[in-house]
């Protein structure tokens, strides 16, 4: 049976995405917070967990080629958020440490939410469920 889930994604400077992570509020896993070749990010109440490689380091194991975040993206990672005030401020905090937002708070689809890139252009979506 399957007990843990995790994503991992590529970043060009270890220590700046672990800065930026820290900016908007997540915990740095300890078990990780020495090694150059990884960091964990821990997000949410079940404790999600989000390992962060250099670029490099993940491509000698993901066996294919990394995806351009300038140009495409591969996956849009969703979070929930308990406010609209939770959602403003959290793209503030992604702008200010460096992200940019892709997607204005506002009401879409049913939802209220927003959407920023961090530092390497991943795509996180925020939204009240």
């Amino acid at each position: 049976m399957t007990k843990d889930f995790w994503i991992n994604l590529p970043v060009k400077d270890l220590n700046k995405s672990k800065e930026f992570f820290k900016a908007l509020g997540f915990t740095i896993n300890e078990r990780f917070s020495d090694s150059e070749q990884m960091a964990g990010i821990v997000i949410g109440e079940h404790n999600s967990m989000i390992m962060l490689f250099p670029e490099a380091t993940l491509q000698t194991f993901a066996g294919h080629e990394l995806t351009d975040t300038s140009k495409s993206i591969e996956v849009l990672l969703s979070i929930s958020a308990d406010s609209r005030e939770e959602v403003h401020e959290m793209c503030q905090q992604a702008v200010q440490a460096g992200g940019t937002v892709f997607s204005e708070p506002g009401e879409s689809n049913g939802f209220y939410g927003a959407g920023f890139s961090d530092l390497d252009g991943h795509r996180w979506n925020l939204l009240i469920m």
